[in-house]
């Protein structure tokens, strides 16, 4: 049996909706929405060769009134779901063919289920899979599953197998692909995440390489190389980047980026190195090596000065942490707090401080996605949601206390992001 179709990484069978979901505990009556959460999960019989390429199914939570009205899941109806259509063709890539299981965002009146190689899926609030969405044929590149919105415009971009193999783009308010812009890099990286100052894009480009002898072989085409070396690039919105180059390791995801009085760049991720990637990759793509002790991501600062080219970086915990978010009202300025997840528990950084707390969950813990309160006064006034297996829990954000959790009707495939959309 393969590590990601077993245990808690195990797919479920089927589609179900259940009603009336019992809650333990008090949810604050004014969190009415949904929350949704997506993750692959290949269909019966299927092994997708990965864990990162199983058909993508969103998790659904309904909550009004300080109830929990609906659970309900859904895969989301790509071509390569409904016909088994190829990625590649002899016209080149079909980029609706790509499985979009990693995220599910909000913008522009537009519920969008993404993954990084592909376009987006627009979906209704009840899952029903619209179609693939090219925002009117303006986008001729897969789009991120980590866009960044900011002042209302959601920043995002597209890596490419060929050239061009990094392109970035820009929606309006009003969900208007309004820029597309080629930037320059050496070769195929896979670049999963970036980030977003008020006037700067930050660029990964990490030793994660595209392998064309490992693209027949049925898994996932990537790999460390220790050729590629390791830059990260700050792009003016005028499209010059300033490019530095970092000791090689790995980020999957961001916490956050921002400027600071002296027009440095700070970013806050979460690092891998050399060895926690590839021991991760090999367990996640089905082939543990059990001689090796699996070690995971720790929390990162690089600051990068445009002005003399000089970039320093710093571990700031030995935590192995995953899956960081923050109050998006936040993303690309100064944040205080930001919320991560480690092994069975939910962890909040004070990264002024340097100070941090975590919370035991009963479980795989999940991205936890902070909610803020109406009215909020401070930061982390809010809550934070997260599917740990079977259940829906809800923390408040400043202390990490459990005010409820909501039973859901089955185990939760641990899965990838999602998002509260608010009614």
């Amino acid at each position: 049996m393969k590590t990601y179709l077993e245990g808690y990484l195990a797919p479920v069978p089927d589609e179900i909706d259940a009603v009336g979901l019992p809650v333990e505990g008090t949810l604050p009556e004014e969190l009415t929405g949904r929350y949704f959460r997506n993750g692959p999960n290949p269909l019966p019989g299927q092994d997708p060769g990965h864990w990162f390429t199983g058909h993508g199914m969103i998790h659904g939570v309904r909550l009004r009134d300080g109830r929990a009205e609906w659970y309900r899941n859904r895969w989301v109806k790509t071509k390569r779901f409904l016909h088994n259509a190829p990625f590649v063709t002899d016209k080149g890539f079909d980029l609706a063919a790509v499985q979009a299981n990693t995220h599910v965002i909000h913008h522009a009146d537009k519920i969008l289920a993404l993954v990084e190689v592909g376009l987006p899926y627009e979906m209704t609030p009840e899952l029903d899979t619209v179609g693939p969405c090219d925002f009117g044929g303006r986008l001729t590149t897969g789009m991120t599953a980590h866009p960044k919105e900011l002042d209302g415009e959601l920043h995002f971009f597209g890596y490419g197998l060929a050239p061009p193999y990094l392109t970035y783009h820009r929606l309006d308010a009003k969900g208007e692909l309004v820029e597309s812009r080629e930037v320059e890099v050496p070769g195929p990286t896979m670049m999963h995440d970036f980030a977003v100052t008020e006037n700067h894009v930050v660029w990964l480009d990490l030793p994660v390489v595209f392998d064309l002898e490992r693209a027949g072989t049925g898994g996932m085409p990537f790999d460390w190389s220790d050729s590629y070396g390791a830059r990260i690039g700050v792009m003016a919105r005028d499209g010059r980047v300033t490019w530095f180059d970092v000791e090689p390791g790995y980020v999957f995801h961001v916490g956050n980026a921002r400027e600071d009085a002296q027009g440095r760049v700070v970013l806050d991720a979460m690092r891998y190195s050399r060895e926690a990637f590839q021991g991760i990759w090999r367990h996640i793509g089905g082939t543990p090596d059990p001689s090796r002790h699996l070690k995971g991501a720790v929390l990162h600062r690089w600051i990068l000065d445009p002005a003399t080219g000089r970039a320093t970086e710093r571990q700031l915990d030995d935590r192995p942490v995953e899956f960081p978010t923050i109050n998006d009202d936040r993303t690309g300025r100064a944040n205080r707090y930001l919320y991560a997840v480690s092994e069975g528990e939910v962890v909040k950084y004070d990264v002024e401080t340097g100070a941090s707390q975590a919370r035991p969950v009963d479980g795989n813990a999940g991205e936890a996605v902070f909610v803020p309160a109406a009215g909020a006064r401070a930061e982390d006034d809010g809550w934070l949601m997260s599917i740990v297996d079977d259940r829906l829990l809800v923390h408040e954000a400043a202390g990490l206390d459990l005010v409820a959790a909501v039973r859901l009707p089955r185990r939760v495939p641990a899965g990838f992001h999602g998002s509260w959309i608010a009614d």
